[in-house]
């Protein structure tokens, strides 16, 4: 990864974090396992489903391209 692409993830994920602060409420994250555990949820709910549809969608556009599609 390039030292643009890094900044740029860095500063794309510190967005994502305070959308996803301000839509967790404040008596989940005040202990470190209400933090982790709201993290986690939060991202296995909103976060992980959108990477992943993009890097299927990604992996069928370079199969396409292999067989002339």
């Amino acid at each position: 990864m390039t030292p643009e692409d890094k900044e740029l993830l860095d500063a794309h994920v510190k967005a994502i974090a305070k959308i996803l602060y301000k839509n967790t409420p404040s008596e989940k994250i005040e202990t470190f396992e209400g933090i982790e555990t709201a993290v986690r949820n939060q991202v296995l709910e909103h976060v992980s489903p959108k990477i992943a549809f993009f890097l299927s969608e990604k992996r069928l556009e370079q199969q396409r391209g292999k067989h002339g599609q």
